[in-house]
């Protein structure tokens, strides 16, 4: 089985490449969209009244692969689960829109027979991204305000799964006298 290409290669946050031809018949992009891994982008209970929202924010602008939100998903629900069965409103705030491509380049003997080198190099599909810029929500929690303490913990336990530092913002709104 293939590995997964090192992400420092599509972390930088570029201008989405398009296929331009003088051709007209050749004037669009290929290929579909990929599997994604990440399943659900609602949990817990969803029409609940809650207090509290505690946000996991970015820090920095970057490209943040599918397989990494769902790591992060699976983490932090599964925490919150254990603690707080159906007590909480986990919600992903992004989508991996962004399709990232490679162009697999053989190394090797007998490696002019497979490859044709940068001459149809646009790329085949090999997952899918989200486009994050700084201060954006990754990922928010809706608990009653005596449940904060395991809902942040659930977000830093989901932060290390993602590829840039995150904050943990704490929202709580103003009670009107």
């Amino acid at each position: 089985m293939a590995r997964i290409r090192k992400f420092v290669a599509y972390q930088g946050l570029e201008r989405p490449y398009t296929r331009i031809s003088k051709y007209n018949k050749k004037n669009f992009v290929r290929g579909g969209f990929p599997h994604m891994k990440v399943i659900k982008f609602d949990l817990g209970n969803k029409t609940g009244d809650f207090d509290s929202m505690i946000r996991l924010t970015s820090t920095r602008a970057m490209n943040i692969r599918h397989n990494a939100l769902e790591a992060a998903r699976l983490t932090s629900n599964r925490y919150l689960e254990g603690k707080l069965p159906k007590n909480y409103h986990l919600k992903i705030k992004v989508y991996p829109f962004h399709i990232l491509r490679e162009n697999p380049l053989a190394s090797g003997a007998g490696a002019d027979r497979m490859s044709t080198g940068m001459k149809k190099s646009f790329g085949k599909i090999i997952g899918s991204a989200a486009r994050v810029k700084i201060g954006q929500t990754l990922m928010e929690v809706r608990v009653n305000k005596a449940n904060i303490r395991v809902a942040k913990e659930a977000l830093s336990r989901a932060s290390k799964k993602m590829p840039c530092s995150c904050k943990i913002n704490v929202m709580e709104p103003v009670v009107a006298k």
